[in-house]
């Protein structure tokens, strides 16, 4: 297992960092980013095309690499038609590619107090645990 995230990281730089991680052996790919894209309110239009580059990249270096990815969501604050277009992202890009796909990586913690830190965005340590069993439900199948 190896975490090449960044805390605060956009899927510009995160796609701008990958040829680091894919010098490495990688069974498993695990792409979650955007979050912090829908939060400053990047187009679009750039996020999807730089997950699709991500996952390009991935399958160009290794063909035969299972690919996970996480769908992230977002608060309203920059509107309701961003905020569902937003989350779209993920399951579409998902079935475009045939890559595996957690709905949502924050379920059950997202939204929840006293299972995120005080910015009301990371989840606490208890928090974690409930990410890990997402991430866990949807990898167990490809493990």
């Amino acid at each position: 297992m190896i975490n090449a995230g960044l805390s605060g990281e956009t899927t510009a730089s995160g796609k701008n960092r990958l040829s680091w991680v894919l010098n490495q052996k990688i069974d498993i790919f695990i792409l979650e980013l955007g979050a912090n894209d829908g939060l400053r309110g990047i187009p679009l239009s750039e996020t999807r095309s730089n997950l699709q580059e991500m996952i390009d990249a991935v399958r160009s270096h290794n063909p035969d690499v299972k690919i996970l990815l996480a769908g992230m969501q977002i608060p309203p604050n920059m509107g309701q038609d961003y905020t569902n277009e937003f989350k779209m992202i993920f399951p579409e890009l998902a079935e475009e590619n045939k890559v595996s796909l957690i709905p949502f990586l924050l379920k059950d913690v997202a939204g929840i107090p006293e299972l995120n830190q005080q910015d009301g965005i990371h989840p606490t340590a208890k928090g974690q645990q409930i990410v890990a069993d997402n991430v866990w439900e949807i990898i167990e199948a490809i493990l």
